[in-house]
């Protein structure tokens, strides 16, 4: 004799607390269809009707009176699901926040190569935590690092907005720039010294002129 063929074999209950199948004990459900409509049935015809479709009975919505669910194919549901809030996370804006330290005695060349760095994380869309570190002897002189700071915080103008002034932190000084909303400023255009004539009164001044 040939063996009888096996049913679909049920799932074990999944790890992330969802109810499937002989899971769900409370009666009766909404249960919607594929075509969208809906309909209130008691639980077992649904698993019934779930089972006779080859397929499983999965909670979709435990916290609705009465608790909603579907027939369709646990595995395929869970990897669709899987699918949106990847997509979801995919949409989101992260913004990284990150971080440049000096001190006051950061030399011309390294300043000027910090500002750049900072000029393009912030064009980039990122957020520039900026440090200004006194160490030892230096506590006594901080008014070389709020300087430094203020130079910083004109040559970053056109590109960043500051989020959080300058504050004081233990042995640090910092502040917070943001990329500027629109872009980077664009500079006023300046007006000619003097504007450039129409050809017809031009023509008009030199008949005038032909005639004295």
């Amino acid at each position: 004799m040939f063996p009888t063929p096996r049913s679909r074999q049920v799932p074990n209950r999944p790890a992330d607390g969802t109810r499937i199948n002989e899971d769900i004990h409370i009666s009766p459900i909404r249960l919607v269809k594929d075509d969208g409509s809906q309909l209130v049935v008691d639980t077992k015809k649904a698993l019934q009707m779930a089972k006779d479709a080859g397929l499983d009975l999965v909670e979709v919505s435990p916290t609705a009176k009465p608790p909603v669910c579907r027939i369709c194919n646990y595995g395929k549901y869970k990897f669709e699901q899987l699918k949106r809030n990847k997509a979801a996370k995919a949409k989101q804006h992260v913004v990284k926040l990150k971080e440049i330290k000096m001190h006051p005695k950061t030399a011309e060349n390294d300043y000027l190569y910090r500002i750049k760095q900072i000029k393009d994380f912030l064009e980039d869309g990122m957020k520039v935590r900026l440090i200004m570190q006194f160490r030892g002897r230096e506590m006594a002189h901080m008014d070389y690092g709020r300087r430094l700071m203020e130079r910083a915080k004109a040559d970053l103008a056109e590109v960043g907005e500051l989020e959080t002034d300058s504050r004081m932190e233990g042995n640090t000084l910092l502040c917070v720039y943001g990329p500027r909303r629109g872009g980077p400023a664009k500079p006023s255009p300046e007006k000619p010294a003097t504007e450039p004539k129409a050809a017809g009164e031009a023509s008009q001044q030199t008949q005038e002129v032909k005639n004295a």
